[in-house]
């Protein structure tokens, strides 16, 4: 729902529209990544139901392989409702239904499209175990890990940290991991360095209109890498445009240093919060400078 600004509890206000899109963090990068001009799969579940038929027939209409995209009659297909003001900034609700359901008999019969991938990406809008399990499974074949900690746990595993290679978190996920408030660069150079401590090898805090923050183990001074200014419609969804281009990047052009390839992933970010949507806003590789590529 698009309004003016975010009602407050027990208010109703009048919005001016609304819409429904496809979502999920790991669909939403997925998109991004195919539309950039990876090849890609996605391992989830969803209900059998319309939303989980319409949700099949976007991911095949983005070109994404839905081989293991299972659909069960035990829940229903998960939701978000999002609320959006003038500004952009908005408010969401996740109800996960089947995305709790996808289970590790799941990803054994999805072995092998993960232990031959350049890259395997995970939320946690699954179950964490489950998570957990497809990074060590990727990291087992010699797969580069990409773990985005959303929505974030206080208590996540700690095998989450050593487990993904790159580990990639906004502010709000990262004040939850590390009970550090995130309110500019000096504050996501602390928590970069709490989480080398617990085992990270690389970490990005991503700082919205700010950019990014990245350090690793390899060098520990952190870097900001800045994201070109533009007017922001619609953030939501922006979070996961990165990670799908950041993915795209790391597959196809594994030679680029990773601030390059974090100053790409920035850019094509930025082009989808100037329209509203999620999904929909997601640039093509076509419709972006080819500078890019």
């Amino acid at each position: 729902s698009l309004t003016t600004r975010l009602p407050k509890a027990g208010e109703t206000i009048l919005g001016h529209k609304f819409f429904v899109g496809f979502g999920g963090k790991g669909a939403n990068q997925c998109v991004q990544s195919a539309r950039l001009g990876a090849k890609t799969s996605l391992i989830c579940k969803v209900g059998k139901d319309s939303f989980g038929n319409d949700y099949v027939d976007n991911l095949k209409k983005n070109g994404i392989s839905t081989a293991f995209v299972g659909q069960t009659t035990d829940a229903a297909t998960g939701t978000a409702s999002v609320i959006v003001n003038s500004e952009g900034q908005n408010v969401i609700v996740i109800v996960p239904g089947a995305n709790l359901l996808l289970n590790f008999e799941d990803l054994k019969r999805a072995s092998d499209v993960i232990c031959k991938a350049k890259v395997v990406v995970c939320q946690l809008e699954i179950t964490p175990a489950v998570s957990l399990e497809a990074l060590k499974m990727a990291r087992a074949s010699g797969v580069k890990t990409l773990f985005n900690p959303a929505p974030a746990l206080a208590d996540l595993d700690p095998q989450f940290y050593t487990y993904s290679d790159i580990f990639c978190c906004n502010e709000t996920e990262a004040e939850i991991l590390t009970g550090i408030p995130v309110g500019n660069l000096e504050d996501a150079e602390k928590v970069g360095r709490m989480l080398l401590q617990r085992g990270c090898k690389l970490v990005i805090v991503t700082l919205g209109a700010e950019g990014c923050m990245m350090i690793s183990g390899e060098e520990p001074i952190p870097k900001h890498v800045p994201a070109g200014k533009v007017r922001a419609v619609d953030t939501t969804g922006a979070g996961d445009s990165f990670v799908g281009a950041l993915a795209f990047y790391l597959a196809y052009y594994p030679k680029l240093s990773m601030e390059e390839m974090i100053r790409k992933s920035n850019c094509v970010a930025s082009v989808s919060v100037q329209a509203p949507g999620t999904q929909s806003s997601y640039p093509y590789r076509k419709d972006l400078p080819q500078d890019l590529f």
